[in-house]
């Protein structure tokens, strides 16, 4: 049996989605840029400091060092935070 769906209901979820996935997105940003600051500053100091990191690692290697833990912290705090809002979300309407 085929579930009537009115406009507003819709209109109402999509609401949620946009505002799930902007304070997802939110979130990440905020994490990506700690991330960001927080590996950078031993990333960089190592390669002054230690003989093998000032050998081993070329800017192109630091700077990857950086943006991957800035990515990896973007994508998974976005991750749990949309999951997280939607299920605040689910529960409401539940209720």
């Amino acid at each position: 049996m085929a579930k009537n769906v009115s406009l507003d209901s819709i209109d109402q979820k999509l609401a949620y989605a946009k505002r799930c996935s902007h304070e997802g997105a939110k979130a990440g940003a905020k994490a990506a840029v700690f991330a960001t600051v927080v590996t950078a500053i031993p990333t960089y100091a190592c390669g002054k400091i230690s003989p093998w990191a000032r050998a081993h690692l070329n800017p192109t290697a630091k700077a990857l060092i950086v943006s991957t833990a800035a990515g990896m912290a973007y994508f998974i705090v976005a991750d749990k935070t949309i999951l997280k809002t939607a299920r605040q979300n689910s529960f409401k309407q539940q209720g």
